[in-house]
């Protein structure tokens, strides 16, 4: 799956882009809106926490940094002459699963609160009053839809396309 970003001047130009969207067989759960907070969205698919902060990128780093460190301290606590050789093997794997867990929920608490540095580039522009849209679609049919999106409403402006779109959420 890969991320478009259309940048659209209004909720009015939105909705048209939405139905457009849901007619070229785009699933309401792939569309994601961001307005200026107090915009009146109706019914159209409001971006979630996921899409408006870096949890999933926080995560993955917090995973890797955790497991890292966990590593390092299950071989600490092999080499230590307490530790048996039929429990190190358990102990490395119990001191890797904890750091990659810890990391994980740390690295999840931070990147909730940070606001996505996709995103931020739209600031000024959400603010002015225009809307941001993330469509998620195949890799296969990103240039279908970028077309389809122009030839139909040319005052839409297609701000790239991010190159993968982790798998949850």
């Amino acid at each position: 799956m890969r991320r478009i970003y259309f940048l659209v001047p209004n909720v009015t130009v939105t909705k048209l882009v939405v139905d457009a969207l849901l007619l070229a067989r785009i699933e309401e759960r792939h569309i994601h809106v961001i307005a200026k907070r107090g915009t009146p969205m109706e019914d159209l698919p409001e971006a979630n926490l996921f899409q408006k902060s870096d949890f999933i990128p926080a995560v993955e780093r917090g995973l890797a940094i955790g497991g890292s460190a966990g590593i390092l301290a299950g071989l600490v606590a092999i080499s230590l002459p307490v530790t048996g050789p039929m429990l190190a093997g358990g102990v490395l794997l119990m001191a890797t699963l904890s750091g990659a867990g810890i990391g994980a929920w740390a690295g999840g608490m931070i990147g909730v609160s940070t606001d996505s540095t996709r995103i931020k580039q739209f600031e000024k522009a959400i603010e002015a009053g225009q809307v941001l849209l993330l469509v998620d679609v195949p890799k296969s049919r990103v240039d279908e839809i970028e077309t389809c999106i122009k030839q139909y409403l040319p005052q839409v402006e297609i701000e790239g396309t991010e190159p993968h779109v982790p798998a949850f959420p």
